[in-house]
């Protein structure tokens, strides 16, 4: 899955003054860790690796990126499924810059006081996107607590130009949580996305030392309320394991998930991306997350993707596909 980071505020090699391109440079990726004591980085296990990417597709992708000055979270996050995703042009984008106001011990993502909203953002992403020829496309973003609606907005007038752009192309989007931003939730919810994504990424139990910005019970009550103002739409959500969770307590968070009547789940192996990072505490088998599928499609879920190698948007196309399948199966209807 291919994160394209909006980079039109960043300086540049080519358009940006030396000092400036230095003091980015300089500028430290997570403040807020530098002073943590190392975590050791735990060997990964062989169902883990991935092959190096070498295919045609995938060095086109690269040089699309580079030669467009792009920022790519695949990159950044050490994605092991950055070969896969990128040799399929597969694409999601990251609205609202690439700084992020909270400080979650598991994110890569840079933290700090993001800058301004690019109000030609949505114009670019739909002109991307046609370009691409996309079917199906992912909308992230990094957490914004700085704006009046938490970047609702931004994410409404994103899909209107996707919409407007090209209208057969399924947008999916992956949202903060919005918290303490009344009214957000209802302006991304109106502006119709097939998908609507939100993860809790972890057990309630880990939140304090995982997510301490989030609220385990206002995630689940966001998702549900996507449901109560459009029952039509997919709702979605992951988690990660390896945190140190307990298998009482996946079991758990899945049925508070199916309690807010959420469709699809997700869940991956944790990676950590530094030493400054919250560590992983074990390595669950394949066939861990096997049963955990196998678990999750008998509370009723109607579509899981439980393995190592799973994140929130890997193969996203394809699952909305199967997600409307598996409705129109439910409802005895012809897909």
């Amino acid at each position: 899955m291919v994160t394209i980071v909006n980079t039109l505020n960043r300086p540049s090699d080519t358009d940006a003054a030396p000092e400036a391109v230095a003091a980015q440079a300089e500028r430290p990726r997570h403040p807020e860790k530098a002073h943590r004591p190392d975590q050791q980085v735990a060997r990964k296990p062989k169902w883990i690796r991935v092959k190096a990417p070498t295919s045609p597709v995938y060095k086109e992708t690269h040089e699309v990126v580079r030669k467009n000055n792009l920022v790519t979270v695949c990159e950044e996050a050490g994605c092991p499924n950055i070969g896969e995703c990128w040799s399929k042009k597969h694409a999601s984008f990251m609205i609202l810059g690439d700084t992020c106001t909270r400080a979650c011990a598991f994110c890569n993502v840079r933290t700090g006081m993001p800058g301004p909203v690019d109000q030609n953002e949505p114009k670019g992403i739909a002109e991307a996107v046609a370009s691409m020829g996309l079917e199906h496309v992912v909308i992230t973003s990094v957490d914004r607590d700085d704006l009046e609606d938490g970047g609702a907005t931004h994410f409404a007038n994103v899909i209107k130009a996707i919409r407007e752009k090209s209208p057969t192309t399924t947008i999916e989007v992956l949202t903060p949580d919005f918290l303490r931003k009344e009214g957000a939730l209802e302006i991304v919810v109106k502006a119709k996305p097939d998908v609507f994504n939100h993860n809790l990424e972890t057990v309630p139990s880990n939140y304090l030392k995982v997510r301490p910005g989030a609220r385990y019970f206002h995630s689940i009550r966001l998702l549900q309320q996507v449901k109560e103002i459009d029952p039509e739409m997919f709702t979605k959500s992951g988690i990660m394991v390896g945190l140190g969770e307990e298998r009482n307590e996946v079991l758990q968070l899945m049925d508070d998930l199916r309690t807010a009547d959420v469709d699809f789940l997700t869940v991956g192996q944790y990676l950590q991306p530094t030493k400054k990072h919250h560590p992983v505490m074990n390595f669950p088998t394949p066939e861990e997350f096997k049963a955990y599928e196998r678990i999750a499609y008998t509370k009723g879920f109607l579509k899981v993707s439980a393995n190592p190698l799973t994140r929130s948007s890997h193969h996203a196309g394809d699952d909305f596909n199967d997600l409307k399948k598996a409705r129109a199966a439910k409802l005895g209807q012809v897909a």
